[in-house]
């Protein structure tokens, strides 16, 4: 008998187009191997079972009549629970939020839900999403899949784990600094992080508005491309002959290369010889104005994110896990002059990017410089907490400050990811390029 929960989106989608599998039997059977997983309640914040089964009934119904709504439609996914789900409790990992029902979906749930997704449930997340590391004692931390007494990385730490460990085809995230690329890369799955204000935030938990993003974790390119149409409501880019034959890749050499541990680094050396190796020409450069919006993140991440739970936090701190308090605390010392300028700097930046990689397809960096540390330590040892956090998110956060999409792919290293940088707004090209990457490195 066939496990399709071990498939990918995208061959779930073929299966339920070819009368293969049933959408209900399908989702049925993540349902089950949900119930079974011993670490499921680590995983999953809450399941939506009813919903599931009857979204799964109408796609059922659409591919018998040959109306499918997208190559994705029947094919169950789970959500981070910083998007609404209309009736169910969205509490984004924090007690500030307990019990908050919100009346309807968030606009990229309603609009996956309208291209045939059934949603399986909600997965756990770093408290408010302020965290690359995925600890959340107020909640649940989730696992990492190459070591379950590690962490999942943050902050869509549940949504990875979901995908990992096979209890759904495919999840959607969010990142704001790094929180769809880095749990991917630590338990080997693709991530995109989209351009901010690509996918709409209505009925999303926000952190730091101007800086969220949504993005898709999956098991292939090929599953978050339909993944980006599902969540856009289009039909997704053609990916077929994608090759690096001719394709100019430059390796970020500013920052992200300082202080890597030895696996990550070695990982990273090995996919530049494998992408080299298929076509690519790789050069290495140094962007140096890229310090400066990264030197300047504390103030552009912590001013907007107390501006949107200070009061809160404020009135109810003591609810919170004191590590993640503190990081939004940081953000009431700030002035709304300090916030204009480094917001200003990081936008002279960022035209000093677009021009020192005018010439390149894509801009390449391992994606996290360290491997998933071990909850128990980071519970126990603040200093080691605030410096592996500051370490996890460090490569990430480029791509945010800079304003790009970014995709992170798995090395074939446990845990080691590569991203693959591309300019605002440039997906669809990115997610061809990818696929041809992602064919270099398996």
């Amino acid at each position: 008998m066939t496990d399709w929960t071990g498939k990918s989106a995208a061959d779930l989608g073929r299966a339920i187009g070819a009368g293969e599998v049933d959408p209900v039997v399908l989702t049925q059977a993540f349902l089950d191997k949900i119930a079974a997983h011993p670490l499921k309640d680590r995983i999953y914040a809450r399941l939506t079972p009813e919903r599931a089964l009857a979204e799964a009934e109408a796609a059922s119904a659409r591919a018998k009549a040959g109306r499918r709504l997208s190559p994705l439609d029947g094919v169950p996914v789970s959500w981070k629970d910083l998007f609404d789900t209309a009736g169910v409790a969205t509490e984004a990992g924090t007690a500030l939020l307990k019990d908050r029902v919100p009346e309807t979906d968030a606009k990229v749930l309603q609009t996956a839900t309208a291209m045939g997704l059934v949603c399986l449930g909600k997965t756990h997340l770093s408290e408010l999403a302020f965290s690359g590391l995925g600890l959340n004692p107020v909640t649940a931390t989730p696992p990492s899949v190459n070591d379950p007494g590690s962490v999942a990385g943050g902050s869509s730490s549940g949504a990875a784990a979901s995908v990992a460990f096979g209890l759904a085809a495919a999840a959607v995230g969010s990142d704001t600094g790094g929180s769809v690329r880095i749990p991917s890369a630590w338990n080997d799955l693709v991530g995109l992080k989209t351009t901010a204000g690509r996918l709409p935030l209505d009925g999303a938990v926000p952190l730091a508005a101007r800086f969220d993003t949504v993005g898709p974790l999956c098991q292939t390119v090929e599953d978050a491309a339909l993944m980006l149409a599902a969540l856009e409501g289009r039909n997704a880019p053609d990916l077929t002959g994608a090759s690096l034959k001719g394709v100019r890749l430059a390796t970020l050499q500013t920052i992200v290369m300082d202080d890597l541990r030895p696996e990550p680094a070695a990982a990273y050396a090995a996919a530049l010889e494998k992408l080299a190796a298929a076509g690519a020409e790789i050069v290495p450069i140094e962007v140096p104005e890229v310090a400066v919006p990264m030197g300047d993140a504390g103030v552009l991440y912590t001013a907007e994110a107390w501006a949107a739970w200070g009061d809160e936090i404020t009135a109810r701190g003591e609810l919170m896990f004191p590590p993640i308090r503190a990081r939004f605390e940081g953000g009431k010392e700030f002035s709304a002059a300090e916030y204009i300028n480094a917001w200003n700097r990081m936008m002279q930046a960022r035209a000093a990017w677009a021009e020192a990689t005018a010439g390149f397809d894509a801009v390449l960096c391992p994606t996290a410089p360290n491997l998933p540390p071990q909850a128990d330590r980071l519970m126990t040892d603040e200093e080691y907490y605030v410096t592996e956090n500051l370490l996890t998110l460090r490569n990430t956060r480029v791509g945010n400050v800079m304003g790009l999409c970014v995709t992170t792919l798995p090395t074939g290293a446990p845990s080691c990811g590569i991203s693959l940088m591309a300019a605002p707004m440039e997906e669809d090209r990115l997610l061809r390029l990818s696929v041809a990457a992602e064919a270099a490195l398996a």
